[in-house]
């Protein structure tokens, strides 16, 4: 008689516990003297570091180009590289190369990780991530390594360095940089800023989406909801945030002030790009309004689009809900988006999702408000660019106790594995009930 029991290493469980391993050998690498260069890393530290890159936040508590040495450098960059891509889809193209054949388990692991529409597509979804990934990155490496070069003076050995370190750390929406000041230096720079902006946003869309626009591109009436949906999304908000950010802080003498007009737009478009879960900042974001960090809150929780190198909600779970909303004040009888009919279940799963983004959120915001002296707008940043896995910070993550630290590092976790875990959860709980309770309505609102 067959069992109905889940397996013991389901698709969720065996990503989980990929990553775990890997955050666990990155933090043995970045312990070892020869990853430091001066005093060794502390423990904290050494996990703190291993899981924003691996997770590709870009939060730090030490400063990357001084503390690490080349040697811990190049692991950090292993890790943006490997979390980008997905351990598991690593690991599944890896066995592809080398056996020219995939299991059932490893499809359905892949599958879980990469959002493939099918078993079937496994092989050539992940080819295609492999050569999108590879692509982007050295066109983002090669231009950065001139700009370096021959605008700045850099060694060639070192302005190659550069511009691949950059490159792999923009598309992977990482946002780690080997300046003590980020991108602030170059703020004014749009040679540097934009091509790194636009790894970050390609990054941002999701492979799936990067995979249809490369085939129909010319043909939007063509398009797939998830592409639709991605692409209209994303204009909104970069356009919307770029407007937003720009008026709100044209004036601060801590940010914009400085900047002549045309160094101001290029600073706000860059600095709506980048809470699109990247990490980088061009301008100082602890002198921001508070405005401006709560116009940055919402971006960084929305995020960019899912099965891609961002984090946050994802901007498909927003505009189903954005459309939920307007349904119901229409009295519509169903959910229309886009000339399409939204399941119901997609309504839950939205639901489901954004709700317990919010709790976890709010707990992990009071904790930490609870832990130390920083005020609730600093906190609620913190915990959001944490959870988006975005890397921004008001500049008190190294000042927080370790305690608030450990509750940071299991949201970057959290937030970098959450959606896999939870539409493999949803995926794996087909039972219906073979029965239904009896139907009220209670009062809402």
């Amino acid at each position: 008689m067959p069992s109905s029991r889940t397996p013991l290493l389901t698709p969720g469980r065996a990503i989980t516990a990929a990553f775990g391993l890997v955050l666990a050998l990155g933090t043995v690498l970045l312990s070892l003297p020869i990853a430091v260069q001066g005093r060794s890393a502390t423990l904290m530290e050494a996990l703190f570091t291993a899981t924003s890159a691996l997770c590709v936040t870009g939060h730090i508590v030490v400063d990357t180009p001084v503390f690490w040495s080349p040697f811990g450098q190049v692991v950090i960059l292993a890790l943006i590289q490997i979390g980008g891509f997905g351990v598991m889809s690593l690991a599944t193209l890896l066995g592809l190369l080398v056996a020219r054949r995939l299991g059932l388990r490893t499809r359905l692991t892949a599958v879980s990780e990469t959002h493939t529409v099918a078993v079937g597509d496994v092989r050539r979804v992940l080819l295609g991530v492999a050569i999108i990934t590879i692509t982007t990155e050295a066109i983002v490496a090669f231009i950065l390594f001139l700009r370096f070069w021959l605008g700045y003076a850099e060694e060639p050995g070192r302005a190659v360095w550069l511009g691949v370190f950059h490159a792999v750390s923009s598309f992977n929406n990482a946002g780690f940089a080997l300046f003590s000041d980020n991108l602030m230096s170059f703020v004014t720079d749009a040679w540097v800023c934009l091509p790194i902006c636009a790894a970050v946003i390609l990054g941002g869309l999701g492979f799936p989406v990067i995979m249809e626009l490369r085939r129909r591109i010319v043909f939007p009436r063509r398009w797939t909801l998830n592409t639709r949906t991605v692409v209209v999304g994303s204009v909104v908000l970069l356009v919307g945030g770029a407007i937003t950010l720009t008026v709100l802080e044209w004036s601060n003498p801590g940010t914009l002030g400085p900047l002549d007009p045309a160094g101001r737009i290029l600073a706000g478009f860059t600095m709506s790009v980048m809470p699109r879960t990247a990490g980088f900042n061009t301008i100082d974001v602890s002198q921001m309004y508070g405005e401006s960090w709560f116009v940055t809150d919402i971006l960084m929780f929305i995020g960019g689009g899912p099965a891609g190198t961002a984090g946050g909600l994802k901007i498909t779970t927003f505009a189903v809900l954005f459309f939920i909303i307007v349904a119901e004040l229409r009295g519509d009888v169903a959910v229309n988006m886009f000339g399409k009919r939204l399941p119901r279940s997609t309504h839950r799963e939205a639901l489901t999702v954004a709700l317990l983004a919010v709790a976890l959120v709010v707990g992990s915001t009071l904790a930490i408000m609870l832990m130390s002296p920083f005020g609730f707008d600093r906190v609620l940043f913190e915990v959001i660019s944490a959870f988006a896995t975005v890397g921004l910070s008001t500049g008190i993550t190294a000042d927080l106790p370790a305690l608030a630290q450990l509750v940071l590092i299991v949201l970057m976790f959290i937030g970098r594995l959450g959606p896999v875990l939870l539409g493999s959860a949803l995926a794996l709980t087909t039972q219906k009930r073979m029965y239904e309770l009896p139907k009220e309505r209670p009062i809402i609102g």
